[in-house]
């Protein structure tokens, strides 16, 4: 990497957003704050990927780009408040990354990637002064995040004190018991304890896809893209035959649908 183009180039785009937020800049961006700005932030994040998904090197590297923006733009308005500025944010999460990794800038020896795992959450409760309870272990998991991914992340923690299914066949089993309360549920009751037992479900599996080394978040973002292509090849199997999507009756959405594969049960 060009050290020289790299700083120019961060330089660069530093001095873009302190334009744009100056007297004779952007009237736009001159009154955004950091909650009018932090929806931008995550809608970024998310198309950064989309486009990892698509293995488009192209679009992740512009996404990336209107990520890293979003960065600087909220360290600019740290920065106007006299609180931190964009120095700080690099110098503090180099420092961070340093101390949380010992295996590769101290004396620490490792022997797997679950060994540094247990270590990074060790130095990170340590630097945070918490304690050992499992409360203080979960609740530090963001409240924003997805659904399904903050599943994953608090059976994630809980199991590292021996708690929430540490055996996938017993998990395997809570979740068989799950839906068969679920079919009762539906059968005789309604409301709130069916969503209850749905909402239960959900996290049995979230934590039963962690225990086999997956994400619920990722295998349900992939089985989203496989709903729409299922429905973009219906479409096409329609108007190959002569048949506008939006006026398909019911017949001929069927027809067309036992001749496309779903790649749902």
């Amino acid at each position: 990497m060009d050290s020289d183009r790299l700083s120019k180039a961060i330089v660069a785009l530093t001095n873009l957003v302190a334009r744009l937020r100056g007297p004779e800049g952007c009237p736009w961006d001159a009154r955004q704050t950091d909650s009018t700005i932090k929806i931008y932030l995550i809608e970024e994040a998310f198309e950064v990927l989309d486009a990892i998904e698509k293995s488009s090197p192209e679009d992740v590297c512009l996404e990336l780009g209107d990520l890293l923006f979003q960065v600087l733009f909220l360290a600019r308005l740290a920065d106007e408040r006299n609180e931190f500025d964009f120095i700080d944010v690099v110098e503090k999460i180099t420092k961070k990354m340093i101390h949380r990794h010992p295996h590769v800038f101290g004396e620490v020896k490792v022997n797997s990637a679950e060994d540094v795992a247990n270590n990074w959450a060790n130095i990170k409760k340590a630097e945070k002064g918490k304690t050992n309870d499992l409360s203080h272990l979960l609740s530090s998991v963001p409240v924003n995040l997805p659904a399904l991914l903050r599943a994953h992340r608090l059976s994630e923690r809980a199991s590292r004190m021996a708690f929430q299914g540490v055996n996938p066949d017993e998990t395997w089993r809570k979740v068989q018991k799950g839906f068969d309360e679920l079919r009762s549920a539906l059968a005789s009751e309604g409301g709130d304890r069916v969503a209850e037992i749905m909402g239960d479900l959900l996290f049995g599996l979230a934590s039963l896809s962690r225990q086999y080394r997956l994400n619920a978040e990722n295998i349900l973002r992939e089985a989203n893209n496989r709903f729409l292509e299922y429905f973009i090849r219906i479409e096409r199997e329609l108007k190959n035959s002569g048949i506008e999507p939006e006026k398909a009756t019911a017949e001929q959405m069927k027809s067309a649908c036992k001749k496309v594969k779903s790649p749902v049960g």
